[in-house]
C-alpha cells in the first residue's frame, strides 16, 4: 500500500502534524503505555462517524498486540537507548545506526496501521454517530482497555482533532 492509498496512514501524518500532539502521544505513550497507533485508529474511526463498544475497541487493540510488543516497542528502546550514543563506539556510526532504527519503527508502525485499516474497515466496525459523540465514546471505551487517561491531554488531543478536521 502506497502512502497514498491509506486514508488511515494520511490522517495519521496530518494529525501528528498538529502543534502539542507529537508530545501529547509522546506521554501518553510513555507515562500510560497508551499504543498511538490504536488510539489514532479509533480516532480515526470517530471522524468517520463510527462509535465503537469497549468489545470493538479490545478487539481492535489485541489485533496488533504482539506486534506492537515483539516489534515496534523493541526497536523504539534500542532507538531510544542509542540516542546519547553507547561508548566505545563512535557518535556519528551509532546515530546513522538511530537513523536506521527509526525509519525502520516508523516503517514497522505503518505496517501496523495499514493492518488496521485492512481488518476492521470503516464501515464495518461500529455503528455510525456523529463525528462529534463517536471521539467521546471511542475514548471511553479505548480507556476501558487502559484505564482513566489523563483528561487535560484527552481534551487537548480532542481540541486539535476538532480543529483540524472539523469534527
Amino acid at each position: 500500500m502506497n502512502e497514498g492509498d491509506s486514508a488511515f496512514w494520511r490522517f495519521s501524518l496530518r494529525f501528528y502534524r498538529r502543534p502539542e500532539v507529537s508530545a501529547l502521544c509522546l506521554t501518553l505513550q510513555d507515562e500510560y503505555g497508551i499504543d498511538v497507533n490504536c488510539l489514532f485508529f479509533i480516532l480515526f474511526l470517530a471522524i468517520n462517524g463510527r462509535q465503537l463498544t469497549p468489545g470493538e475497541a479490545r478487539r481492535i487493540d489485541a489485533h496488533t498486540r504482539d506486534w506492537r510488543r515483539r516489534v515496534v516497542q523493541p526497536l523504539r528502546a534500542i532507538r531510544r537507548d542509542l540516542k546519547g550514543g553507547v561508548a566505545p563506539m563512535d557518535t556519528q556510526a551509532t546515530a546513522a545506526l538511530r537513523s536506521a532504527i527509526k525509519r525502520d519503527e516508523l516503517h514497522a508502525e505503518r505496517l501496523q496501521q495499514e493492518t488496521l485499516e485492512q481488518t476492521f474497515l470503516v464501515q464495518s466496525i461500529g455503528t455510525a454517530t456523529a463525528p462529534g459523540m463517536a471521539t467521546a465514546a471511542n475514548i471511553a471505551a479505548y480507556s476501558t482497555l487502559t484505564g482513566a487517561l489523563p483528561e487535560a491531554a484527552v481534551n487537548a488531543l480532542l481540541t486539535s482533532l476538532a480543529e483540524e478536521f472539523s469534527v
